[in-house]
C-alpha cells in the first residue's frame, strides 16, 4: 500500500476514522489484485475517501506490462470519458457567472447550429428532413439530449461518420489540425437523428459544451479548463499532453485480447503515444490524461459542494450548483432505459437518470447494483472509473487502461467492494 509520496500523505485516516472496516476493505484490495495476478489487466490503482480523508490507495501491477514498469502512484492515465464531467463543471462556472441560462438556445452563442434539421426518412445517400420540435439548449448539451449523431448504422449516424472522414487519418483518430470549430463546421451540416429533448444519445454533445466554453470565454478550451478547474484545484498532473519530463509515468494502453491472442495486447506504448505530442482539438468529451491524486482532488471538490479541502480551498462552484448538477434531469424523472437510444457500458440503463454531466443512481433495486439513490458517477473507454455517494459521503476512483470498458463487470464489483465496507 502506498501512502507517501514527495513528503504528501495519500492515506489521510484510518478507515475505522470514518466509519469503514479495514478488514472489509480487503475484499476491494483482493478483487482488483485477482484482476492483475489472472492475467486479465496490466495493473490499476484504487482510491477510497470518506468524510473527506483518503482512506485507501492502492497501486497494482504494471503500468506497462512490456517495459516491466510497475504501477505507481503517480501514474498517468488516459481519462477518455471521464473528461466530460470535468467539462460540464467548467461549463456551469459560466452559468454561475450569468453568461447563460440551461434553456438557452445554443445557437445563440454558436449561430451555426442554428437552422440544423432533423432527419425524416430515407438513406444516407437520399434522404429527406424536417424542422426540429425546438432549438437544442445548453441544458441538451449537458445531457446528452441534443440529438445530434455520433456513429452508428442509422442514416444520420452513418452521415456523421462520412462526414468525418476528411478529418481522420488512417488510424481513426482525429488529424491533430481539427479543431472544435471545424468539429461544429461538421455537426452543423447534418441532420439531428432525433427532436432535442426527446431522447437520450450518447456522443459528441460535450464537444458542444467544450465550444461553448471557448465562445463565450473567448479562451481556448485547453486555457479554460487550465484556468477554472486545474490551476485552483492544483490537478497539476492533468491536461492534453503529457509532458517530456512525465511521459515516463504515462501507463500503457491495452485492448482485450482476441481468442487466438494473449488477454490483452497493446495498442498506444508511452513512448510513442499520441497523448505526448501536441493537438489543437481539445474535446469535451475526451482526451485529458491524469493521475488518480488529481482525479481525487476533482472528486473532492465535488463531495465537498464544490470547494476543495480546507477552510482555504479553492471553491470552484457553489453548493447548489452541484446539486443541480447531480440529481435527475430526465424528463419525467425518467430513467435512461426508457429514454436513449443504444448505450454505452460506461453505466447501466435501468434505474439510471442523468444530470449535467453524471448518471444518477435512482433506485438500487431497479439497478439491481449496491449503491444509495442521488449517488453520481462516470467512466471511461479505458475502463476507468469514479462515484461520488453524497448521502454516504464515499468516493471512489479506478484506474487502469483496457479497452472496451465492458470488457469486465469491473464497476459492479466495485461498487459492492466498496460499500461492504461501510461499518457506520
Amino acid at each position: 500500500m502506498v501512502t507517501v509520496r514527495d513528503g504528501q500523505r495519500l492515506i489521510e485516516a484510518e478507515p475505522e476514522e470514518v466509519g469503514l472496516s479495514s478488514v472489509k476493505l480487503q475484499n476491494l484490495t483482493r478483487l482488483v489484485q485477482g484482476y492483475v495476478d489472472s492475467g486479465k489487466i496490466p495493473g490499476a490503482i484504487t482510491v477510497v475517501a470518506r468524510r473527506g480523508k483518503t482512506v485507501h490507495f492502492e497501486t497494482y501491477g504494471a503500468r506497462d506490462s512490456e517495459a516491466g514498469a510497475p504501477i505507481t502512484a503517480d501514474t498517468i492515465f488516459r481519462l477518455y470519458s471521464m473528461t466530460k464531467p470535468i467539462t460540464s463543471v467548467a461549463l456551469m462556472t459560466l452559468y454561475e457567472e450569468g453568461k447563460f441560462q440551461l434553456d438557452d438556445p445554443v445557437a445563440t452563442f454558436i449561430p451555426e447550429l442554428r437552422d440544423l434539421k432533423v432527419y425524416d426518412a430515407g438513406t444516407p445517400e437520399s434522404y429527406t428532413v424536417r424542422d426540429p420540435a425546438r432549438a437544442i439548449t445548453v441544458r441538451d448539451t449537458l445531457m446528452h439530449t441534443t440529438g445530434l449523431a455520433n456513429g452508428g448504422r442509422s442514416t444520420p449516424g452513418r452521415l456523421f461518420e462520412a462526414a468525418q472522414l476528411p478529418h481522420l487519418r488512417g488510424d481513426g483518430r482525429l488529424k491533430e489540425s481539427w479543431t472544435l470549430a471545424d468539429m461544429i463546421r461538421t455537426v452543423a451540416r447534418l441532420p439531428l437523428q432525433f427532436d432535442p429533448g426527446a431522447h437520450w444519445s450518447y456522443g459528441i454533445s460535450t464537444d458542444i459544451c467544450a465550444s461553448l466554453c471557448e465562445v463565450i470565454s473567448g479562451t481556448s478550451f485547453d486555457q479554460f479548463l487550465q484556468q477554472r478547474i486545474f490551476d485552483p484545484l492544483q490537478m497539476t498532473d492533468t491536461g492534453y499532453v503529457v509532458p517530456p519530463s512525465a511521459v515516463d509515468r504515462l501507463a500503457a494502453c491495452y485492448r482485450r485480447g482476441r481468442p487466438d491472442e494473449a488477454s490483452y495486447v497493446l495498442t498506444d506504448p508511452p513512448g510513442d503515444s499520441r497523448y505526448s505530442r501536441a493537438k489543437t482539438y481539445h474535446s469535451g468529451a475526451g482526451g485529458l490524461t491524469s493521475t488518480a491524486a488529481d482525479y481525487l482532488r476533482f472528486c473532492k471538490m465535488l463531495a465537498g459542494g464544490g470547494a476543495s479541502e480546507g477552510s482555504d480551498g479553492a471553491r470552484i462552484l457553489g453548493s447548489r450548483t452541484v446539486e443541480l448538477m447531480t440529481i435527475n434531469h430526465l424528463s419525467g424523472n425518467r430513467d435512461l432505459a426508457s429514454m436513449a437510444l443504444g448505450g454505452p457500458s460506461e453505466t447501466a440503463m435501468e434505474g439510471i437518470g442523468f444530470g449535467l454531466g453524471f448518471a444518477v443512481l435512482l433506485d438500487p433495486t431497479v439497478a439491481q447494483v449496491i449503491g444509495t439513490p442521488g449517488e453520481y458517477y462516470w467512466g471511461g473507454a479505458a475502463s476507468t472509473a469514479f462515484f461520488v455517494s453524497p448521502k454516504e459521503d464515499l468516493i471512489l476512483i479506478f484506474l487502469t487502461q483496457l479497452q472496451p470498458s465492458g470488457t469486465y463487470p469491473f464497476r459492479r464489483e466495485l461498487r459492492a467492494a466498496t460499500y461492504q465496507a461501510i461499518i457506520e
